[in-house]
């Protein structure tokens, strides 16, 4: 039987997306995990792969159409295999697989509009929007990605270009009184992105009861233990700071269940699976990927699969399931040099992890004042799950595996 593609769900409230590209066409050959086509949601552009080898059988919709999740895109199977695709009423429709390659019937049959020079390079959604929103032409780059694709940092190369060229006929040092500042308002529409996570805090900040708990934390140990790691590592698998927190907290999530939870009614689901959400800062906004188990995996895994799903998230090209899943969150804003913050609980996990920079400060510990390393993390959790004394005792039994590293390796 012929395999059906559908549209993928990524995230509780997504309702549909827009099929940007079809990467592959009806009679092509393809393997599992070939990517099939591009789609756009609220979150971030994403590659649907394929889930098995065999033939592009058909492509139910059109490039650009908005297609409801779990809705059907394609069929993919041996020549002469049959499809059975939903019908409007919710019945299964039988058809018979086309034997030669054939294409989408065009839903309009007006001209289609002529093609620039743009429209025709290979190019990464990402790289063609940072193009489109910067007037550059994408016939003019070099494109470094499999096959020549023009991708995101082709684009920002030519930009700085474009900026090194501005700046040539300038005088190298400016006084205040030379820049010209433009009283104009200048309007900038807001991305997908940036409307879904106002969609999203709005919701969270009106329907959820937040409170905060905040807990300092004694980071010499393990700021002593990551340099000695990470001194048998290449450089692009160092672990971070970050990592050996979202252990811990998974681990910590293992003995406080009730954080690791959502409300439905009048009950509460308490997920048997620790999946930690990793907020990844991306062009327009913010997008949470997801590390599945992370209470069972090695810290090593957990810091490798971040930095692939964060890379991809900034390509544009996030696989479903890197931001699917999750079961709590956490934001760190670390690398920033920030002391303290809280964070709106990203629904509908009932708590998220706010973690603030590792600083060397004046401590007093034994009667003496020394320099020591310290950090503070607030925990943000909706009130109609647990109570401050619970979120209070987390942040405790998380300090046993921040103040005692070696516990997260073991």
């Amino acid at each position: 039987m012929a395999e059906i593609i559908n549209m993928p769900k990524l995230g509780f409230d997504m309702a549909e997306g827009v099929l940007v590209r079809w990467v592959k066409q009806v009679g092509d050959t393809v393997a599992k995990g070939d990517v099939l086509a591009e789609i756009e949601t609220d979150k971030a552009t994403v590659e649907v792969e394929t889930h098995s080898a065999g033939t592009i059988l058909q492509l139910v919709v059109e490039q650009g159409a908005v297609v409801p999740v779990n809705a059907p895109i394609a069929v993919i199977g041996q020549p002469g295999e049959k499809a059975d695709l939903p019908t409007g009423d919710g019945e299964q429709k039988t058809e018979a697989a086309p034997q030669t390659p054939t294409q989408p019937t065009p839903v309009s049959q007006s001209a289609p509009a002529a093609e620039s020079d743009s429209d025709k390079v290979k190019a990464s959604p990402l790289a063609r929007k940072i193009a489109k929103d910067n007037a550059v032409n994408l016939a003019d780059l070099q494109g470094t990605g499999p096959g020549g694709r023009v991708v995101k940092k082709d684009v920002e190369a030519a930009l700085d270009g474009q900026k090194t060229e501005d700046r040539k006929p300038s005088a190298p040092v400016y006084s205040p009184s030379s820049f010209v500042v433009s009283q104009e308002d200048k309007v900038i529409p807001t991305t997908k992105l940036r409307q879904a996570i106002g969609r999203r805090l709005v919701e969270s900040k009106q329907t959820i009861p937040h409170f905060y708990v905040t807990h300092e934390y004694k980071m010499n140990a393990l700021m002593d233990m990551r340099k000695q790691i990470n001194a048998y590592l290449p450089d692009n698998e160092k672990v971070s700071v970050n990592d050996f927190i979202i252990k811990a907290a998974a681990l910590t999530l293992r003995q406080f269940p009730n954080l690791n939870a959502t409300i439905k009614g009048a009950e509460i689901v308490q997920f048997g699976r620790v999946n930690v959400g990793v907020a990844v800062t991306v062009p327009g906004g913010l997008m949470t990927v997801v590390v599945k188990d992370a209470d069972v995996k090695p810290l090593r895994q957990i810091s490798g699969e971040i930095k692939a799903m964060a890379a991809r998230a900034r390509d544009g090209k996030v696989k479903p399931d890197d931001v699917d899943g999750s079961t709590f969150s956490t934001s760190n804003l670390g690398m920033y040099d920030v002391e303290d913050f809280i964070a709106i609980i990203n629904p509908p996990e009932a708590a998220i992890l706010a973690i603030s920079s590792a600083r060397e400060i004046p401590v007093v510990e034994n009667s003496q004042v020394k320099i020591g390393w310290r950090m503070k993390a607030t925990i943000s959790v909706d009130h109609r799950v647990s109570d401050g004394a619970e979120a209070a005792q987390f942040m405790q039994a998380l300090a046993e595996f921040l103040e005692n590293p070696a516990r997260v390796l073991v």
